[in-house]
């Protein structure tokens, strides 16, 4: 999976698609994809990701609270 670091725009492939949908992670291991050559595997924080498309990640992706959170703001 490729996602998109927010500052500089390049593109990163997600090594493990497990560690970024776990909302405990807060850091992925991902490639920067940049140049001709394959990168080395680098720890990328979370909130450093959005999707291609420049849309945020799922609020359950990031936040370990956000079911608790949501129940008590209705």
């Amino acid at each position: 999976m490729l996602l998109q670091d927010k500052q500089s725009g390049s593109l990163v492939e997600v090594l493990d698609v497990a560690d970024l949908v776990n909302p405990s992670t807060g850091q992925i291991q991902g490639r920067i994809q940049a140049g001709q050559e394959e990168q080395d595997p680098e720890d990328i924080a979370k909130e450093q990701l959005v999707f291609p498309s420049g849309e945020e990640l799922p609020r359950c992706w990031v936040d370990q609270n956000y079911q608790r959170d949501s129940k008590m703001s209705a």
